[in-house]
């Protein structure tokens, strides 16, 4: 039976600072949950509904831990969720451990990256365009927390990250760095190499000063219209593009 207790737990987990305590963060909706299932995350508990059950039976049936039938108003008393008709589930949070970039990997780097739908939708953009390592300053968003996982629509469970010194990790890499700037090279005659880091600035400032010593190819995408800048994680989908559609061509020429 779903004691207090573990409701109690589960409610403490919106806040980082209790996800720090527990080590445990939560995620909700049938996809999410049933990404986090199919991973490498460790689940401690699991809550679902009927209709849940009966369209996930071999997958309830496998999992290890604490499993509850409960009713929706249950979930959505709990969770962030307005509605939630199928699940909620609970799991250990990764160490942050240190991520090496390959010769020949692209990775993202965030500097104070602080919107968690941002940052979530950022995590589905670098899925999407198989880019799974993403360096984040100390100050971004918190990848746990329930909107970053949420914007990140399951990719969450594919894209590994780790919370650093972004000035000290950068200074020891040996691969280029990419800046986004809004006054730069034209992405379109920027000439990709291999392998490099796309650095994303703030919101509102952009690339810190600290960090544009270290940027290689300061880039930009250009303005047709009269707005006056994109949205973070739009121009990070347009630079992801734009290094994959190159990666391709010059795959296709060497034919």
């Amino acid at each position: 039976m779903l004691s207090k207790n573990t409701l109690k737990f589960i409610k403490s987990l919106h806040q980082k600072k209790f996800r720090k305590q527990e080590n445990a963060f939560f995620v909700e909706g049938g996809k999410n949950v049933t990404e986090l299932l199919a991973s490498n995350f460790q689940v401690s508990h699991l809550l679902f509904t009927s209709k849940f059950a009966n369209e996930n039976h071999s997958i309830i049936n496998k999992f290890s831990g604490e499993a509850f039938e409960v009713d929706q108003k249950t979930l959505e008393s709990i969770g962030s969720f307005q509605t939630n008709d199928a699940a909620l589930a609970v799991a250990d949070i990764k160490p942050n451990e240190f991520i090496e970039i390959g010769p020949k990997d692209w990775a993202i780097a965030l500097d104070d990256v602080r919107d968690p739908g941002n940052l979530g939708t950022i995590i589905r953009i670098s899925d999407w365009y198989g880019i799974n390592k993403i360096i984040l300053s100390m100050e971004s968003a918190d990848f746990y927390n329930p909107k970053v996982l949420h914007a990140s629509m399951g990719s969450f469970t594919r894209v590994n990250v780790f919370y650093t010194d972004l000035k000290s990790y950068l200074m020891e890499s040996k691969l280029p760095v990419y800046g986004a700037y809004l006054e730069g090279d034209n992405i379109y005659q920027q000439n990709f190499g291999e392998s490099g880091i796309i650095l994303m600035g703030n919101e509102s400032k952009g690339i810190s000063l600290e960090l544009e010593e270290l940027v290689k190819y300061k880039i930009t995408i250009p303005r047709f219209g009269n707005a006056e800048s994109l949205n973070v994680a739009i121009a990070t989908a347009i630079i992801c593009d734009n290094v994959r559609r190159q990666s391709f061509l010059k795959g296709q020429n060497s034919l």
